[in-house]
């Protein structure tokens, strides 16, 4: 039972339905409480909705029940670094290491704590007082300050500029980011109520309340600014290109060209052409996953499953070392699930495609791969109930049932009939008595179902056809059990089970046309007739509902046997009614539809 709800538990993870994949692993826990795998498994889910207090729990109890296994690490390094606790989060993938020292998560995530940790601290030292000198600068009354000013207030009809100022108001340890912007320093000025030098390079002069009036040059000075002004500006030094990287960019360039010649070849079917293509573009740039895929790609077609399968998982490697796009991933994971199913066609083992395409969802959710995954599964069960099938067992789990039945033990018969259906799905005979024992049992929808079965198996199979119209009979469902019947004696014109269910049947309708119901018969009979989808389409026909409502109104005191005789006590008072609300009206025309 627990590894059931596990199953269930993995499959909702897959398909991103994090919170019930929490309920189904906590079934699994409370069946089996010492499992660190479920713990393991409900802290991803946890993390996967931000959850991550609940995450660390689940994650520390990992480490209580299997401290040797890396992954806890992994759950507990994840799990803290959601919390922004990143001295804790180093310390477990640190600890994760020491188990595993190759394990490839948890360098990942070791980097990424790293990382983090680094820019918190950067953060703190930044937030600290001695830096955040223009704090008070940027308080609640600065929009108001700038707004008055004239020097300010045609700044606020930059939407540019008003952003800088927000950004300034929420974190004021970022002014070193706009200081060479002189709108700026004149909001600063304007708001410390001081005169303030910019530090530009290049521009050493005070920033003046106006622009400065341009003061009268001599005729001799005049034509010397005119001709420096003429002379060009001396162009930039292109910059220098290191050679090492120079070379890189052509490697790049030239396994670009080799992937897109491989592409070529693929749509030609030219295989050979198109794995040297690839191969030479991953020699060029190990940096790009993509030749690796597609290389796997051509060995798929091909049919070398086994290097298809190593070509994916290098890529899948390689990707998470260059943390690569979790698509490419993703895709690389999906290519070698691909492979696994051809190979299970053999070995007849399909969990390992099941599990790769499975760890390609939680990478990207594709729509593709999902739809692999749900025919790798359905391959699977095809293939276990293959494997099940043994008409020769099937046949002694039915004896085993008609054993049960002589001896009215209809619940034990029902079990062996069942078994014997698991065996041999195809068998006619085991719906057919498993019916009867439903019938015993007052079962009639599930028996009726079984009986549509057997008859939908084989259809010249008479038992089945008695079977459904007895049941449909003690349904008092009288018109379909005749209907029934006669189905069956297309097959068996001279069976007498069939035979004397007609004339039950009939005996029955002409019972019901002679009006010879007991009070509790005919409600019932009205009840059920109310609910037809047939009858109910009729009462709601506009033309019969016109004629319905003529029938009220002229108070006919004719009635049908077993009618109720009640539209003269209706309509006295209120002959305009609505012909729908006329209940007692309809129960009678509906004995005359069936009279």
């Amino acid at each position: 039972m627990a590894d059931e709800a596990k199953a269930k538990g993995n499959a909702a993870f897959s398909a991103g339905n994090y919170t019930e994949a929490i309920r189904h692993f906590t079934d699994a826990i409370n069946l089996a409480p010492t499992n660190h795998v479920l713990y393991s498994n409900r802290s991803a889910a946890y993390a996967s909705l931000n959850q991550y207090s609940e995450a660390l729990t689940d994650a520390q109890k990992t480490v209580d029940l299997k401290p040797d296994w890396s992954k806890c690490y992994s759950r507990l390094g994840a799990a803290h670094h959601g919390l922004h606790q990143y001295d804790d989060a180093v310390l477990a993938y640190k600890k994760g290491l020491e188990v595993d020292p190759n394990n490839e998560t948890l360098k990942s995530g070791l980097a990424s704590a790293q990382s983090d940790q680094a820019a918190a601290s950067a953060s703190s030292r930044s937030r600290a007082p001695p830096n955040n000198l223009f704090g008070d600068a940027f308080g609640p009354d600065m929009w108001a300050k700038l707004t008055a000013d004239p020097a300010t207030r045609l700044y606020m009809q930059q939407p540019d500029f008003v952003n800088m100022m927000k950004d300034l108001q929420k974190n004021p340890s970022n002014l070193n980011l706009y200081l060479k912007d002189q709108r700026v320093m004149q909001a600063l000025s304007v708001l410390l109520n001081v005169k303030m030098q910019s530090h530009m390079p290049g521009d050493d002069m005070e920033m003046p309340d106006s622009p400065p009036k341009e003061r009268k040059r001599p005729a001799d000075e005049t034509e010397t600014v005119k001709e420096k002004k003429r002379e060009p500006e001396p162009e930039p030094e292109p910059m220098e290109v290191n050679e090492e990287e120079k070379e890189t960019k052509e490697k790049k360039a030239q396994a670009q060209k080799e992937k897109e010649a491989g592409n070529a070849a693929y749509k030609k079917k030219d295989f050979e052409t198109a794995i040297a293509h690839y191969s030479k573009a991953t020699e060029l740039d190990d940096c790009d996953i993509s030749f690796l895929t597609n290389r796997a790609a051509v060995y798929l077609e091909m049919g070398k499953y086994d290097e298809c399968i190593k070509d994916c998982d290098k890529a899948v490697e390689r990707g998470r070392e260059l943390r690569s796009d979790y698509k490419m991933v993703a895709r690389a994971l999906t290519r070698k699930g691909t492979a696994l199913v051809k190979m299970a066609k053999i070995s007849k083992d399909y969990e390992p495609a099941i599990e790769t395409f499975q760890k390609a969802l939680t990478e990207h959710r594709n729509p593709d791969t999902l739809k692999k995954l749900n025919d790798a599964e359905r391959a699977k069960k095809e293939l276990e109930q293959q494997e099940y099938y043994d008409p020769e067992l099937a046949e002694k789990e039915r004896e085993k049932g008609n054993e049960c039945f002589k001896e009215q033990k209809y619940p034990d018969a029902i079990r062996h009939y069942t078994e014997a259906l698991r065996r041999n799905p195809k068998d006619a005979k085991a719906y057919s008595n498993r019916a009867a024992c439903y019938t015993k049992l007052g079962a009639m929808p599930e028996g009726l179902k079984d009986a549509e079965k057997c008859i939908e198996i084989d259809p010249k199979f008479s038992k089945g056809y008695t079977r459904k119209g007895a049941i449909q009979f003690f349904m008092k469902e009288f018109d379909k059990a005749l209907e029934t019947y006669q189905e069956g004696l297309k097959h068996d014109p001279q069976n007498p089970e069939l035979l004397e269910g007609i004339r039950s049947c009939v005996q029955q309708i002409n019972r019901a046309s002679r009006g010879d119901l007991t009070p509790d018969e005919l409600k019932e009979r009205q009840a059920k007739a109310m609910q037809d989808p047939e009858i109910q389409n009729i009462l709601t026909d506009p033309v019969m509902a016109q004629v319905q409502f003529s029938f009220c109104v002229e108070g006919s005191s004719r009635k049908p046997e077993g009618g109720t005789g009640s539209h003269e006590e209706s309509f006295s008072d209120e002959q305009d009614s609505e012909a729908d609300q006329c209940w007692d009206c309809a129960d009678e025309m509906i004995m005359l539809f069936f009279n």
